[in-house]
Formats: C-alpha cells, sequence, structure tokens
C-alpha cells in the first residue's frame, strides 16, 4: 500500500533524544517501507532545506518557527516567498509556549495569507495540550491546522484531540507516537474519513512499528489507503 509520511524529521536529536536520520537514510527506510514522500521538519530550517534540494521529489518542508523569537513571522513570510515550502511547523513544547498564546498569532496570519497549513505538536502539559489548539483553531476558523500525534501518549489527551478535532472543521489529526490503535478507528469515524494523516514521527519511531499499529486499527483496506495516502494528499494539494 503506497504511502505518504504526514510527520518526520531529517536531522539528528541529541541529549536525551539521541536519534537521527540523513536525508539519505530516510530516503533508503521510505523505499523499504514504501513511502512515497514525507512531510519534513528540523528546529534548523537549513537542514530541511538541504534535504528538499537533494531530495526536491521525495521530501516536502516545514519551516520550524518559534513565535518567541523576535521577528519569527517576518522570518517565515521571508521563508515561503523564497522557497517551495509547504506549510509551517510549531512545536509549543519544544519552544515553550501554548498555541493560543497571541505571540503566536502573527506566525498564523502569515499561513493564512499564503493558505499554507499549520502543524503543530500536541500531547504534553503544560504548553502542547489539545484544549490550547481547539482555541487556536477557534480564532483562525480558516486557517487548516493539523494537530500533530492527536494527544501522543497520554489516554485523556488522546480523547481530547478526538473530542476537539470532532467540534472544529478546520482540524485535521496525525497519529504517529500514539499508541492506542482503536483510537484510529474512533477519529476515522468521529472526525471524519477524509481528516486523519498516518505519520512516522521518524527518526524517533520506528516506521515498522508505526506503520502496524495504523494497519491493526480496524479499518478497512479503502479506510486504510485515506489513512496512510490519499488524505493527505488531498490536503496538501498533490
Amino acid at each position: 500500500m503506497k504511502k505518504i509520511d504526514a510527520h518526520a524529521h531529517v536531522g539528528y536529536f541529541g541529549s536525551w533524544c539521541d536519534v537521527g536520520l540523513t536525508a539519505r537514510e530516510m530516503v533508503d527506510a521510505m523505499k523499504a517501507y514504501d513511502i512515497e514522500k514525507s512531510i519534513i521538519s528540523y528546529p534548523d530550517v537549513n537542514v530541511t532545506l538541504a534535504a528538499l534540494t537533494e531530495y526536491p521529489d521525495r521530501f516536502a518542508g516545514l519551516p520550524w518557527m518559534d513565535p518567541n523569537r523576535e521577528g519569527a513571522a517576518a522570518d517565515f513570510a521571508a521563508l515561503a516567498d523564497r522557497h517551495k515550502l509547504s506549510g509551517l511547523k510549531l512545536h509549543p513544547l519544544f519552544n515553550a509556549y501554548t498555541a493560543n498564546d497571541p505571540v503566536v498569532f502573527p506566525l498564523i496570519e502569515e499561513a493564512r495569507k499564503r493558505n499554507l497549513p499549520v502543524f503543530i505538536h500536541s500531547g504534553h502539559p503544560p504548553f502542547s495540550l489539545p484544549w490550547s489548539i481547539g482555541q487556536l483553531a477557534e480564532e483562525f476558523p480558516d486557517v487548516r491546522i493539523v494537530m500533530v500525534h492527536m494527544g501522543h501518549g497520554h489516554g485523556i489527551y488522546i480523547q481530547a484531540a478526538i473530542d476537539v478535532a470532532a467540534k472544529h472543521d478546520n482540524i485535521w489529526l496525525e497519529n504517529s507516537g500514539m499508541p492506542m490503535h482503536t483510537k484510529i478507528r474512533e477519529a476515522y469515524n468521529r472526525v471524519g474519513g477524509g481528516r486523519l494523516f498516518w505519520g512516522s514521527d521518524a527518526p524517533f519511531h520506528h516506521y515498522a512499528v508505526e506503520i502496524l499499529r495504523t494497519e491493526v486499527s480496524g479499518l478497512s483496506e479503502s479506510q486504510l489507503e485515506d489513512v496512510f495516502y490519499n488524505n493527505i494528499r488531498k490536503f496538501m494539494g498533490w
């Protein structure tokens, strides 16, 4: 079954993480697991841009922006206008802010001007909880928001991600690192068959594990094709 990876990272993450994949290593893994394209990001946008240059047919890039940094919105606008970028990546936990903090709004405005989707990490207190992302979606109802990890590893936050997305038409869910296979089917049925994406979160998670969790979720073959491939392809306009 063909796949598009809606959430992955090229580059090395040190400290406690100690994980990483070069662009070449990721492309090799993608070939092994029948992944046509990966949407990538990294804290240093130059790493992302280098991977896009090396493998333009394999990668789509999101600049990882920190709204706490002065000039972040202007920098994002310049990057988006200068390079072929596919959206905006925000990581409230990594950069210490909440998704509904007004400091985020200038970046969202720039994404809205360009009709670019916003991919937001979710699932960890106090910064990246689903409810905050829901409040951001209310502030910007015409901006497409992807709740990455759909609540991640905590059952309460996973349920909240589904509940919040079901209430907001401009929220989509991505399922990497989310351990409950049953919630994939629930999200497909409750949020909508077109609003759920498969992702790996490589190199933090193994492709085989992330694929198998979705495959055993109880979805039919045609529904799995939606999650693995059709939905994100349509969402990104590919």
